[in-house]
């Protein structure tokens, strides 16, 4: 965690931030689920500042661009979470440091971690130097992601993506959603999103691939 800026005052926190479901019991799913909360509120406020005039739909919308599994899992990178993280045999085995879901995961969790080591305000601190100058930099638009995806496919004549529902866990008040979003002609791309409902999971998946697009295919 060297380039993370916060400190903290029980080290015992970070480590449970940084330690995978298939590691054992204690893990950081608790804390995943704490810090996307936190996230959601932090990342609403920088949005609600910077875009006086965007309405409830587009605020939601440019919300769903930031805190989605790839973009955290990039923020996670850059914080190298990866070299850190505590995984089972199996991940290991499989480069599951290198997964943008379990990334994502920790980066949550260690915003939860954060919080419980201090308080909302250096919690709010710390998401805030993360997002502002993404805050600044993300495009506004008007239409989804599964819409924008759509449109960029069919200017080109290409066939419309498919979404697969590949996972669900949790309990029933509180499920997570993985989906995958795969274009296989005439070349394949693929992700998957994660998301409290399908449709939100779909967005994140839909964002992904259309991210893969234009930077291979401006």
């Amino acid at each position: 965690m060297a380039k993370l800026t916060y400190r903290f005052r029980d080290p015992a926190l970070a480590q449970l931030a940084l330690t995978h479901r298939s590691a054992g019991r204690p893990n950081n799913e608790r804390l995943e689920f704490l810090g996307d909360a936190l996230l959601g509120v932090v990342v609403a406020e920088l949005l609600y500042e910077a875009h006086p005039n965007a309405s409830e739909g587009e605020l939601s919308r440019l919300r769903a661009q930031l805190v989605n599994g790839q973009a955290l899992a990039q923020i996670a990178r850059e914080l190298e979470l990866g070299d850190e993280l505590k995984l089972g045999s199996g991940e290991l085995k499989s480069g599951g440091y290198r997964r943008d879901s379990i990334l994502a995961d920790a980066f949550e969790a260690m915003v939860a971690a954060i919080y419980l080591d201090s308080d909302f305000a250096q919690c709010r601190e710390a998401v805030r130097g993360l997002f502002a100058e993404r805050i600044a930099a993300i495009p506004r638009s008007s239409k989804d992601a599964k819409t924008r995806l759509q449109e960029w496919l069919q200017a080109r004549g290409w066939p419309l993506p498919q979404y697969e529902l590949t996972d669900s866990y949790g309990e029933d008040h509180a499920k997570t959603f993985d989906v995958s979003c795969t274009i296989a002609e005439p070349m394949t791309y693929s992700a998957e999103g994660r998301g409290g409902s399908r449709r939100a999971a779909e967005q994140d998946a839909a964002e992904a691939v259309l991210r893969q697009l234009q930077e291979t295919r401006p």
